[in-house]
Order: structure tokens, then sequence, then C-alpha cells
């Protein structure tokens, strides 16, 4: 019997602890996760299909990318996520992939910021005001509660204001920036969440010892951050195999020279298992870029299927 998962079902299921958990216990062990197939529908739109798969759990998602969606009252950015049998191949669940996208990309960076941010950090700067940046707001202060101040930072100041009040409303203690540069200055771990086409944080402007977490660009041609705060930075991601085919702010310079493939020092799972320090001290710049991996997206969707009662079936053996 196929399953069906609102939005609010799956909120509830992920909260930010639980989640953590499950994420950092599937880096640590892994899944067989392809590259994600994008293909063009014309113009900007895309589909995205990311499936991964263990020796007890299969699991798709479909995405659908459309800038224009919004002039439908629709959002940019569209998921479903189908858990299947791993035994016999039948649809178990059909989940609303959007929540599971929030929750498991903004829980990624918090993981991430656990071993590249200095322990001391406490001042968080967001950059961008879209659908996800309330759920990175929310993620961080969750798993890092020595985060005392937070400021939202967005070329749209209405939705910068927006943002601002509705955090507050849950108790979080956001503010506003207005300059980007002075905020940046004066914080140790800057979220990005925007899909920019040009670089929006600049080198010049980093203060030694501050987190970068990008989270936004997915494609080649999107950048957040300009070459010169690449070069100054430690770097880690979420999947080589995503963020080197992908990542814009990561394949550009490579690319161009500016940084070596060397600069690139581990993937999420490696940090998690310990076999490579995300910081070597708290003077250096730090970087984790994320594009988004389906191993995420299905341990969060097991986590989901798990808090309604709907067991794993058994495996078919070794995942190949």
């Amino acid at each position: 019997m196929l399953t069906v998962f609102t939005a609010q079902q799956v909120h509830a299921a992920l909260n930010w602890r639980a989640l953590d958990s499950a994420l950092t216990a599937a880096f640590a062990v892994g899944a067989v996760v392809p590259l994600r197939h994008s293909h063009s529908l014309g113009g900007d739109d895309a589909l995205m299909l990311m499936p991964a798969w263990t020796d007890s759990a299969l699991g798709l998602k479909v995405v659908t990318f459309m800038p224009q969606a919004s002039t439908h009252g629709a959002p940019t950015v569209g998921a479903t996520y189908l858990l299947l049998s791993r035994s016999t191949g039948a649809p178990q669940a059909l989940m609303d992939g959007d929540a599971i996208t929030v929750r498991r990309t903004a829980a990624v960076s918090a993981i991430a910021a656990r071993f590249m941010a200095r322990t001391n950090a406490h001042r968080l700067l967001m950059i961008g005001t879209g659908h996800l940046a309330a759920w990175m707001i929310r993620a961080h202060c969750a798993l890092r509660p020595a985060l005392d101040t937070v400021r939202v930072y967005g070329r749209n100041a209405a939705r910068a204001a927006s943002l601002e009040q509705q955090m507050r409303d849950e108790g979080l203690p956001v503010e506003v920036a207005t300059n980007l540069e002075d905020a940046l200055r004066s914080s140790d771990i800057v979220s990005c969440a925007t899909t920019s086409r040009s670089p929006i944080v600049r080198g010049e402007w980093l203060m030694e010892g501050v987190h970068l977490d990008l989270v936004g660009g997915f494609t080649r041609d999107m950048r957040e951050v300009d070459d010169e705060a690449v070069r100054r930075s430690r770097i880690a991601v979420d999947s080589y195999r995503g963020v080197l085919a992908e990542a814009g702010d990561i394949v550009v310079p490579l690319e161009r020279g500016v940084i070596a493939r060397t600069q690139v020092i581990a993937e999420l799972a490696e940090l998690v298992r310990g076999d490579v320090a995300g910081r070597t001290n708290d003077s250096e710049i730090t970087l984790f870029k994320s594009v988004g991996t389906a191993l995420a997206d299905l341990a969060a969707a097991q986590l989901v299927a798990e808090h309604a009662g709907i067991t794993a079936t058994p495996s078919r053996g070794p995942a190949n």
C-alpha cells in the first residue's frame, strides 16, 4: 500500500536532532548515488532526477526548476519523493519533496558547520531571503545553540524585513543587515542560499576564521562567491561527484587555475567519519559547498517512514 505524506507530516517527522543523527549516520555509511540526471525543458526550466539506494532502501526524488512558476502562484522549485521497497521495487511512500529538500539541505549545512566552523562561532549571517533561508536559520540555530546573533541580508528590503519578523515570531534573534560588507566582516558563519549568477560575496571582505556555507547555486553558471573567496578557503563539499560536475563556485575557479583540486580537501562523509579535519586552526577560512545529494534525501525519507511505522523491507543483498 502506498502511503502519502503531506509537507506538514514530513516536517513533523524530521525534527532537527533526529535528522542530524540520521544524516550523520547515513553519510558515515554511504549509499549508491548516481550523478543527478538534469534535463533542460527549454529556457531556464529544468527537470532533475535524483535516485539513491543502499542494501535496504531505495528512493527517487523528482525535482523541477521553473523560475516563472511564481507568476502562476507556484514555487520556483518543486519536488516529490518516492520511497520504494528494496526487495520488490513496489512503491511504499510518496512524500512532499520540498519539505524533505529544505530540511535535509539545512541540516547538512549545520552538520558541516559542526566540523568546519570555529567552536566558538556565535554570529550567523544569512544571505538570501527566499524559501530556503528560514530553514537554514532554523537548522543552524537548533544544532548550534551558541548562536546568539543572526542577521539577514537580501537585495529586496521588504522580503528581508518579512523574514526578520517571521524568525522573531519564532523566538530567534534575527535582525536585518543593511550593509553586506560590514555584516561579512563581523560574522562567524555565512550561509548563502541564492540562485545568483554573479558573485555576491567578495573574498576581500572575509575576516579570518569565518566559515562559508554555500547552498544556493547548483549549476555551472551560478556563483555566490568570487574567485578570491574560493582561493582563500579550505574547501569541503557534500559530494565530490556532484560539486565537481555542477557547482560553478568550485568548478569555474578550478578551470581557471585559481585553485588546485587538492584544495578541495574532503566531502562530508570524510568529515563525519573523522578521516579529514574540517578545520585545522581558528584563523583559516573554511568553505562548504553543497549542491544536494540523494543520499541525504533517502536518509530523510527513511526517517519519515520509520516515524510513521513503515518498516524497512528485507534487503536484496549488498548494494551494487
